[in-house]
């Protein structure tokens, strides 16, 4: 069986050597987008536009020592960016219980006092910001991935993050 880095050469100069990158990763993207957009319709359109982009930019992918997910889930962040530059639309913000877990760990808050405010809370961070929280915490990224897929370093990537932490306990403090 090929490698991934050896599929991607394959599909940059035969685009039907590309079919095993969409189905290994297909699924993984689909859901990353159902949980911005939680809109059927809506998430297999951009899913679509994601592996469309993919494909036809292919020749432009580097090899930075990530896996390939990296660059399927900066296409997407964009796309659903995209999305919602439509003002009509409201931005989903989905919590999954294990995502909390990872978070509160992390940030030394207790689950609990987490979930109660959490949704509220993350209304009030920016596109980035979210963007930091939901691929640490609810996709699970590295922070060395997550600066992949963001376009900044691992380093920035943390501090960011934990910046947003903080906003997120300055913004608890306030509404609760």
């Amino acid at each position: 069986m090929p490698t991934e880095q050896e599929q991607i050469k394959a599909a940059k100069s035969d685009s039907r050597a590309f079919e095993p990158l969409y189905n290994k990763y297909y699924e993984n993207i689909i859901k990353f987008v159902y949980k911005r957009v939680e809109d059927i319709d809506n998430c297999r359109e951009i899913t679509a536009i994601v592996f469309s982009k993919a494909l036809n930019n292919i020749k432009k992918h580097n090899d930075l020592g990530f896996p390939f997910s990296s660059w399927l889930y900066r296409i997407a962040i964009n796309e659903i960016t995209q999305f919602y530059r439509d003002k009509t639309k409201m931005r989903i913000i989905s919590l999954s219980e294990k995502g909390i877990k990872n978070m509160a760990e992390e940030s030394g808050e207790h689950q609990a006092e987490l979930i109660s405010v959490l949704k509220k809370a993350l209304m009030y961070l920016d596109e980035d910001e979210l963007n930091l929280i939901e691929l640490r915490y609810f996709e699970e990224r590295p922070f060395a991935e997550v600066g992949q897929i963001l376009g900044i370093t691992e380093n920035n990537a943390k501090v960011k993050t934990y910046r947003v932490i903080d906003k997120l306990k300055e913004i608890y403090k306030k509404i609760s």
